[in-house]
């Protein structure tokens, strides 16, 4: 299983399965992340953490805790 925390910088997904429960997974649904939905890495700080994605046309920033719960396919 490959989730969003594993992506390379410039790299586009698309969300398989969201994984998590009650309000985690629905604020995260919230942002905008839910199935089939394209998502590009365009950032990473320099720890790691948080890590910065497009989604449905604007930027957001993810803690790496999230994005562990978003399962994704690479696009070919």
């Amino acid at each position: 299983m490959d989730t969003l925390k594993q992506v390379k910088i410039g790299e586009t997904v698309k969300v398989v399965k969201l994984h998590g429960e009650g309000a985690i997974k629905r604020r995260i649904m919230d942002m905008g992340i839910t199935k089939g939905v394209e998502i590009k890495v365009q950032k990473v700080a320099p720890l790691g953490d948080p890590i910065e994605i497009t989604v449905r046309g604007y930027e957001l920033t993810l803690r790496k805790a999230d994005a562990d719960m978003i399962e994704i396919e690479k696009i070919k």
